[in-house]
């Protein structure tokens, strides 16, 4: 069965929202994409990233949401346990996000209301 993680993700204190989404899109997007141990595991990687700052543009504080799809819940174990991830894509992380913030959730497949 087909999994989504769904993270919502906030910059790294000593980052501006700008160095924030540059990092992301540039270096950690790239990581992801070029690393066959890592990407392999991993179906479609989507950066979403705040749409306006202000009250009405979401919670305080988020700055923007991955969502990365995988094939089942194996492709999951793998791509957490794979060598790459603690070696290139863990530390790559530590210095755009506040990993300590980070918010996720493994969804299933969608029950679609309207479409």
């Amino acid at each position: 069965m087909p999994l989504k993680l769904v993270a919502m993700l906030k910059r790294h204190p000593d980052l501006s929202y700008e160095e924030f989404v540059e990092h992301w899109r540039d270096r950690h997007g790239p990581l992801i994409r070029n690393t066959p141990g890592i990407s392999q595991h991993i179906q479609r990687y989507e950066q979403h990233t705040r749409h306006d700052p202000g009250p009405w543009g979401g919670s305080e504080g988020i700055d923007g949401v991955a969502i990365q799809w995988f094939a089942d819940w194996d492709a999951w174990q793998g791509f957490l346990a794979a060598p790459e991830y603690a070696e290139l894509i863990a530390p790559d992380e530590a210095r755009f996000l506040d990993v300590g913030s980070i918010s996720f959730i493994i969804c299933n497949e969608p029950t679609v209301v309207m479409a």
